[in-house]
């Protein structure tokens, strides 16, 4: 079978490299490049991409074998229809392994056409390693090969303020740009480079603060025959996503006029404050998970796929979502709703088998994090506790009835399996003791006061410890089912 780079032309191929982009993993390419070359196509970017392997281990040549060039496979629902959406991606024009070809690398720095770099380096790709050196060939940490690449652009460009750099990081920790330009800053001071170009950072280089969202399920093993065979080429950089796909980028809005992909079927928001959207994702996506799947899970269900089709679930999940969250977010209301659809059809994706079990690991921090601020909030808006919000939290209370066996901790669902529960050691501990309790509303007391799982002792929440636990008596009761049906 011919591969993809013999099937089809490169139709962005041709453009000047504006673009350095350091990660070549799934996300980035099904996401920002697919962007990009949404752009290109439209006739209104007019540039190319440099992928960059940022670690000594990559797919650098895999990727230039094929040309650069790559199929991203869309599927989801949309209106509660199935589409797939495919796309050939051509506006990668080479990839770099600076470890092995450093000159190259560099050689980027130098370049005029370069306006952006994108980065994509796992969570502690952000962190400071003491050691890195400006003479090293390649330093080891993220921020140290950023710090000498733009130091190099400096000095080659002779500080001209026109020569700065838009940094795109779209690692998943809260405030990546500013983060990323502060360790950057660390080196400069600790290499005691001149401090010309400490401002030429602050004046001519933006590190912008993102929020990205989009599911990337990448290669799609057990489908790749099928694919190969429908599309009539080989290809081994396949990449499979959902359809909904969010870029929130905090920067001067005159960088939408650089990279112009808001103007493309991409969801791009250019913004001064990217918070609200962090709290609107955190609160209705990931708290919208956090609050269900473990009730979801001790009633029987297994996929997320499978509990938001059901009448008591889907149910339980729109009151909580649409009537407890969203009035604690402050962004316009259709925003909103419009957010929380498409959250309900992202989480019916046929495509996508999420399992209930995965998602509930590390439950008591997730809670804390993305559901809880929901709940305190609406207490403090409407002067009552959120019915929902509430129960959620007697169904974590439930699933973490612990006992410890040979492989760790489990639990039992209401149908008598078993099922692991992965946590902190000290919080599993913590609740295996607490269950051994036989008074239940010493236990729920004796739980909620526990600031080392809540941050806060939760008694102190009126009314919060009696509805807890009433909840929590309705579903020991009956099971989590019936107990919904009397909220």
């Amino acid at each position: 079978m011919v591969k993809i780079n013999e099937a089809h032309k490169k139709n962005n191929g041709h453009y000047p490299e504006k673009v350095l982009q350091f990660g070549e993993g799934n996300f980035l390419r099904a996401f920002v490049d697919w962007m990009i070359d949404e752009a290109n196509d439209g006739g209104l970017f007019g540039g190319s991409i440099v992928i960059c392997q940022p670690i000594g281990q990559g797919m650098v040549k895999m990727i230039n074998d094929q040309n650069s060039m790559y199929t991203v496979i869309m599927r989801g629902l949309e209106n509660g229809e199935k589409v797939e959406r495919t796309k050939v991606i051509t506006s990668v024009s080479r990839a770099i392994n600076p470890f092995e070809d450093y000159d190259s690398y560099m050689a980027l720095a130098e370049s005029a056409d370069l306006k952006i770099i994108v980065s994509n380096t796992t969570e502690a790709g952000i962190s400071y390693s003491a050691g890195d050196q400006l003479t090293d060939r390649l330093p080891k940490s993220f921020p140290a090969k950023i710090c000498a690449f733009l130091h190099h652009r400096y000095e080659f460009f002779q500080g001209d303020k026109d020569k700065g750099i838009l940094l795109l990081p779209v690692e998943l920790i809260d405030n990546n740009g500013p983060e990323l330009k502060r360790i950057v800053k660390i080196y400069a001071e600790e290499w005691q480079l001149d401090a010309g170009f400490l401002t030429w950072l602050d004046e001519s280089c933006t590190f912008a603060n993102t929020l990205v969202d989009r599911i990337v399920t990448g290669y799609p093993r057990e489908e790749a025959a099928h694919y190969e065979e429908r599309f009539g080429y080989e290809d081994k950089l396949l990449v499979t996503s959902e359809v909904f796909n969010l870029w929130v980028i905090e920067a001067d809005k005159k960088y939408a006029d650089l990279l112009p992909i808001a103007k493309t079927r991409a969801n791009v928001i250019w913004t001064d404050d990217v918070r609200p959207y962090k709290k609107r994702k955190v609160r209705i996506l990931n708290g919208g998970h956090t609050s269900t799947v473990l009730g979801a899970y001790l009633a029987g269900y297994d996929l997320v796929g499978e509990f938001i089709v059901s009448e008591d679930f889907s149910g339980f999940l729109r009151h909580l979502i649409f009537e407890e969250v969203i009035p604690t977010i402050d962004l316009p209301e259709a925003e909103l709703k419009q957010f929380a659809h498409d959250v309900f059809e992202r989480f019916g994706n046929p495509f996508i088998k999420h399992r209930l079990l995965d998602i509930s690991l590390n439950s008591v921090s997730k809670f804390t994090a993305r559901v809880l601020p929901s709940l305190l909030d609406y207490r403090e808006l409407k002067h009552e506790l959120p019915k929902r919000l509430t129960f959620s939290l007697a169904a974590l209370l439930k699933f973490y009835d612990v006992k410890k066996g040979e492989d760790g901790f489990y639990g039992v669902r209401e149908n008598g399996e078993h099922y692991p529960v992965k946590d902190d050691l000290a919080n599993l501990e913590f609740f295996e003791k607490a269950w051994k309790e036989t008074d239940l509303e010493v236990f729920v007391n004796r739980v909620l006061s526990e600031t080392s799982l809540w941050q806060q002792d939760l008694t102190q929440v009126p009314g919060l410890s009696a509805a807890v636990l009433e909840h929590l008596k309705d579903i020991m009761t009956g099971g989590v089912r019936a107990a919904l049906r009397i909220l």
